[in-house]
């Protein structure tokens, strides 16, 4: 997100403005102090109180240990809330993640619901059902065991094998580096030459070596651009690091020998290449975006 073109957009309806810590597609981080400051000035000027919430769902357990300096959190006077997934790097699995306000103040009381059936008054937010606590006990564990310099021992240890894994596909010489050096452990890559072969390709034959390598577009105004993404994690180790390069060149070295995606048996009658399942689903999704932009222009209700 471009703090400045976000800034420009908000008015008077606006609730916040949220900003990512950690993007699902490249882990970059978005520029929280920018916006913070950029918002500011525009609430000085108009009189609004336009808040921020930060998604902190991966950078949440990242930032504090790795980039300590980074300002993003509550140390900035318009970050009103943030979201955390222990889940991802709070070493928990699946089922557990949480959000904090600056204040009691800053939740509004009429969105909390209160329940006294079990016995005292329990204050929620969330939705009211039957659910297991071994996720939160587990994540209680953690942070008790761990604690902050076991925590940053586990982010550092996940930021070089991610370093490692980077420089080894840069050896390659067939991958352009998409993800930032500053963010989640995360390499996201895309082929340099896709003129006989695509990301997909490489990701479906990672598979028969035991990977499961993502392959994705990137969205709108980028969906020209194709990666293939894996998030080092505390179990993936330098040697499991060094394992994918090695099997990604293999991978590589195979597709070399492999008729081209685009050669002649992608044509049909006349010699028109036959689209593909995906520029077919864009193609419709297109489309479909230009009808309802239509609708919303001509006020059709």
């Amino acid at each position: 997100m471009d703090p400045t073109k976000a800034v420009e957009m908000v008015d008077e309806n606006t609730i916040c403005v949220a900003a990512i810590l950690g993007s699902t597609l490249n882990g970059e981080f978005e520029d929280v102090k920018l916006l913070n400051d950029l918002l500011l000035e525009k609430n000085k000027q108009t009189g609004w109180e336009t808040p921020i919430h930060v998604d902190a769902a991966s950078g949440g357990f990242i930032a504090p240990f790795l980039y300590p300096e980074l300002e993003w959190d509550f140390r900035l006077p318009l970050v009103k809330s943030i979201n955390v997934s222990g889940h991802k790097y709070g070493l928990v699995y699946a089922g557990i993640g949480w959000v904090i306000w600056r204040t009691k103040e800053d939740l509004p009381e009429e969105l909390i619901f209160h329940i006294n059936y079990l016995g005292s008054d329990q204050p929620t937010f969330t939705l009211n059902f039957s659910k297991g606590s071994s996720q939160v006990i587990a994540q209680y564990y953690q942070l008790i065991r761990l604690g902050f310099e076991g925590y940053l021992n586990v982010m550092q240890n996940c930021q070089d094998n991610a370093i490692v894994l980077k420089k080894g596909l840069e050896k390659t010489g067939r991958f352009t580096i998409v993800s930032k050096d500053n963010g989640i452990p995360l390499v996201a890559f895309s082929l340099k030459d896709r003129s006989k072969h695509n990301e997909f390709e490489v990701s479906e034959m990672l598979r028969r070596f035991g990977w499961i390598v993502p392959a994705y577009t990137m969205p709108a105004d980028a969906q020209h651009v194709t990666v293939l993404r894996v998030v080092v994690r505390e179990d993936f180790s330098r040697t499991l690091a060094e394992r994918l390069v090695l099997d990604i060149t293999k991978v590589l070295n195979e597709l070399e020998h492999l008729p081209s995606k685009t050669s002649n048996d992608t044509k049909g009658k006349n010699g028109v290449v036959k689209k593909s399942a995906l520029e077919t689903q864009r193609e419709i999704t297109d489309v479909w975006k230009k009808f309802v932009m239509a609708r919303k222009t001509s006020k059709v209700c």
